[in-house]
């Protein structure tokens, strides 16, 4: 019994000693060999690694600061495309009154240099739009105006086809103001913000498709439409001085994460009695070690071709390149020979009514667009399909209208169309735009449209020469049918119920 009782007081004697020990341990631990100290190193090392590489793809990506782009700064941006644009697309409906006074009495080459600029400004819009992203928006948008000045002076001036020709190249290369436009504003908004602002500039080219001929025909008894080039390049000259008082777009690169390595070594040298005390030090490494641990998934995305945060996925962008050229491809191919059409059907119609016909669908565009945006602006996709089915409609209806009032109805139904299908597509470029350069986006979205215009092009000029001018119509509906199906199709495969697979029958 009494070597019970010492036992158990030595034990309880000794019990703040170990207390004591332990204690000492925790608050001081013994200094880390030079071995413990090249492993934590090396564990340390690839952390930071993945937060470096993180940091340079960050860098990589723009992000937009400040208030943006005040609402009349965006209608200002709009009314400069619209001035410069005149000549543009007002002059090219009168290329065969033009031919004939620089040799050309046939206007043989009328359909040819009709797409030229076309064809110059889809090859050189993703250039410029990547010198834009490295340059400056607002820079290179001026250049895009005084480049259209330009070519509009020497073509007004031109006293030879070549020359003409020439001119109309340079129109293609230097031009680029719609490309430029979006740019500059995609640099400076993004969201709905921008997608109302790229809807307002689809406006604004409708009203230039609108007015544009209307403003030429006018002038034409006092001045030919070859010599209205050289006044009309006033217009973009005007439009540059104005764009010069408007803001660079308030654009910055992403913050490197700062970097701490002096404070990574330490905390893991305690190991064992302290566990409690090796938490807070991967802390000290500031957002270097948040963003290493944050959102695996994307850690390889600028490397590998994968989306970025905040980007939307490479396979929305290649969709939207592929819907912008099957969109521009199915309008814009019964534009050239509706006048034919419209006489064919209609003996007697004159041009003030065709011209109205011709200019319906973009009135509409220009009195339902905002509504439109604002009924579609979560669902664009829907938005798509339903605008591809009312083209296919409305193209097949050309080719059995045969009064003005079925003229009319077909071409509003064409108009309906084309306003939620140019709404829609310019929200989804919206979408694609964040976290990617506006510039080299905005360019190449131009290139898809223009090879689409000028695919169209090629396919109504051979279409109508086999089969009559009812046969764009027709090549127009089966590549908007064709549109909707594999718009909708995949939307409806991804609702469908999945069963699972029966186990394999053994044998």
């Amino acid at each position: 019994m009494a070597a019970s009782t010492s036992s158990t007081s030595r034990a309880t004697a000794t019990a703040p000693t170990t207390a004591a020990a332990t204690s000492r341990t925790t608050s001081a631990p013994r200094s880390a060999s030079p071995a413990e100290n090249a492993a934590t190193s090396k564990n340390t090392a690839r952390p930071q690694t993945v937060a470096d590489s993180r940091s340079v793809a960050a860098a990589a990506v723009e992000a937009k600061v400040g208030p943006g782009l005040a609402r009349r700064q965006v209608y200002a941006v709009a009314g400069c495309y619209f001035v410069a644009s005149f000549a543009a697309l007002g002059l090219p409906p009168y290329l065969t009154e033009i031919l004939p006074e620089l040799g050309d009495g046939a206007a043989r080459w009328a359909g040819l240099l009709y797409i030229v600029p076309t064809i110059f400004g889809a090859i050189g819009a993703p250039l410029w739009g990547r010198l834009a992203d490295r340059f400056g928006r607002k820079r290179l948008l001026l250049r895009a105006q005084l480049g259209l000045a330009a070519a509009f002076l020497l073509a007004g001036w031109a006293d030879s086809l070549g020359t003409f020709a020439a001119a109309l190249v340079l129109q293609g290369v230097l031009g680029g103001t719609f490309a430029a436009s979006n740019g500059y504003l995609g640099a400076a908004l993004e969201g709905g913000a921008l997608s109302r602002a790229l809807t307002v500039m689809q406006g604004s080219a409708r009203a230039a498709l609108v007015f544009a001929p209307i403003v030429v025909g006018a002038l034409t008894p006092w001045l030919s439409p070859h010599r209205q080039y050289a006044l009309l390049a006033v217009l973009p000259l005007s439009a540059a001085l104005m764009l010069a008082a408007l803001p660079e777009p308030p654009l910055t690169l992403a913050a490197a994460p700062p970097q701490a390595p002096e404070k990574t070594g330490p905390a893991p040298k305690t190991t064992g009695p302290a566990p409690e005390k090796a938490g807070p030090a991967p802390k000290e490494t500031g957002p270097a070690a948040g963003d290493a641990g944050a959102a695996p998934s994307n850690e390889t995305g600028p490397a590998s071709g994968t989306s970025s945060p905040g980007r939307s996925p490479a396979a929305s962008l290649r969709t939207l390149y592929t819907l912008e050229f099957a969109f521009v491809f199915s309008t814009v191919i019964s534009f050239p020979y509706l006048i034919s059409l419209i006489k064919e059907r209609l003996p007697g119609t004159g041009p003030l009514v065709s011209g109205v016909l011709f200019a319906l669908p973009h009135m509409c565009y220009l009195v339902a667009a905002m509504a439109v945006h604002a009924l579609f602006r979560s669902r664009p996709r829907l938005g798509i399909a339903l605008g591809f089915g009312c083209i296919a409609l409305g193209l097949a209806g050309h080719g059995v209208a045969d009064s003005l009032t079925a003229f009319v109805a077909v071409r509003l139904v064409l108009g309906a169309g084309l306003t939620m299908g140019l709404v829609c597509l310019s929200v989804l470029a919206a979408d694609c735009a964040k976290g990617r350069a506006p510039g080299g986006l905005f360019g190449s979205i131009e290139f898809f449209s223009k090879a689409g215009a000028v695919a169209a092009g090629l396919a109504a000029a051979a279409g109508n020469d086999w089969f009559g001018p009812a046969a764009p119509l027709f090549t127009g509906t089966a590549i908007a049918l064709v549109t909707v199906f594999a718009t909708v199709f995949p939307a409806l495969l991804s609702r469908l119920p999945r069963t699972r697979r029966s186990p394999r029958c053994p044998r």
